[in-house]
């Protein structure tokens, strides 16, 4: 038995309305949710994976790539946009070689864009993790990720 089915032993005597929970614990089981992990979903609460997919494409805690050990949030919300998150997002494009929503090869980064932190009056702000970086900017990009990489060796 593979983990997917062991978690939905957990979930046992559920019915559709417990979707949202049921993708929770495989999402972090696994960091994401795989094309596998919604077929093996569906066929035990009896849903086509194509309405799995649908629903949980609506909630943006999911995830349907693996994530880097690093995931990168920038913050695009008005605040933010206005001082220049994009330039931020550029520099990351260009020193992770990476758009919005995917990974590194060696799995080390992943990013991904979001329309907002929180964090207005710190913008612009990004997160690593769980650690926040506020008024960040774009020319302090590749000090953050070279310490980060110096840390992980």
């Amino acid at each position: 038995m593979d983990r997917i089915d062991q978690i939905l032993n957990d979930f046992r005597q559920v019915n559709r309305d417990a979707l949202i929970p049921v993708l929770q614990a495989v999402q972090d089981e696994f960091g994401y949710l795989s094309g596998e992990s919604l077929e093996k979903i569906g066929a035990h609460l009896r849903l086509p994976a194509s309405k799995i997919y649908g629903l949980a494409t609506f909630y943006s805690q999911f995830t349907f790539a693996p994530r880097g050990k690093y995931h990168i949030r920038v913050c695009n919300g008005t605040a933010c946009h206005i001082d220049r998150s994009t330039s931020i997002l550029k520099e990351l494009n260009k020193q992770l070689g990476i758009v919005d929503g995917e990974a590194t090869r060696d799995g080390m980064f992943s990013l991904e864009v979001v329309a907002c932190m929180g964090a207005c009056g710190q913008s612009p702000v990004i997160a690593i993790n769980e650690d926040y970086y506020p008024k960040v900017r774009s020319s302090a990009i590749r000090g953050l990720l070279d310490d980060i990489r110096t840390k992980h060796r």
